[in-house]
């Protein structure tokens, strides 16, 4: 079993390479892959860059080149309920992408034209296994919707107007799109979002994003030592 872990940006990966050993590197598209091992399980973990596209491009080329059984999308977000404050975690039940929208010709917001689907769904045997690994250190989260779009989302009308239409429960910039190319290509998925701005907006982005990104790393690297419960 191979685990892919995708994060948006270097801090987001850098402690899980770290923990590799028997290391391999190859860039595809302008994408650093490193293939090794943690403990006796394999991974693949990839710094993918900020936005969907990005987002997309990485994990399509995690899927065919490396054949990964399934993908861990790891990093940071805005909250968008009181249910969550900075340096709680949300888990993604499901994953859309807010600024997609051909409503204008009769779609519901937020339909993905081609599969017709507004949420697509996370992997429920590793959303488990992911809020069992959250439990045990302690960290408070919460399941919902996770919303994705190429914006950083700051203003109350911006988080009102995702939270009200989606029922969504944290807002970033990369879930979503690799929820889609998961779901087309039928691999599991799970997407951790420490919560690294609430109200602050990007002055609580500045002062807590890497140490919501330290804290997914050490949640996904028990997830990767309890992989097999998930067999």
């Amino acid at each position: 079993m191979t685990i892919g872990v995708i994060g948006a940006m270097q801090m987001e990966v850098d402690d899980l390479k770290a923990q590799m050993t028997d290391t391999q590197t190859e860039v595809y598209s302008g994408v650093e892959f490193v293939e090794g091992k943690i403990g006796d399980q394999y991974v693949v973990a990839a710094k993918c860059g900020i936005g969907k596209v990005f987002a997309a491009i990485c994990a399509e080329t995690m899927i065919l080149k490396y054949d990964v059984d399934m993908i861990v999308n790891i990093g940071v977000a805005g909250t968008l309920t009181k249910d969550l404050n900075v340096l709680d975690v949300a888990v993604a039940t499901n994953v859309l992408q807010h600024d997609m929208d051909t409503s204008p010709i009769g779609d519901p917001k937020g339909l993905l034209s081609g599969i017709n689907m507004i949420l697509l769904p996370a992997d429920t045997k590793m959303v488990e296994l992911m809020c069992s690994c959250l439990a045990d250190r302690n960290i408070h989260y919460k399941k919902g919707n996770i919303a994705t779009g190429d914006q950083f989302i700051a203003t109350k009308e911006q988080k009102d107007y995702i939270s009200n239409t989606f029922d969504a429960i944290a807002a970033e910039m990369e879930g979503g799109s690799i929820g889609h190319v998961c779901y087309v290509n039928n691999v599991p998925f799970a997407i951790l979002r420490s919560i690294s701005d609430g109200d602050g907006g990007e002055t609580d982005y500045q002062t807590f994003a890497e140490k919501a990104a330290h804290q997914s790393i050490e949640v996904v690297l028990e997830f990767i030592g309890r992989a097999e419960e998930l067999k």
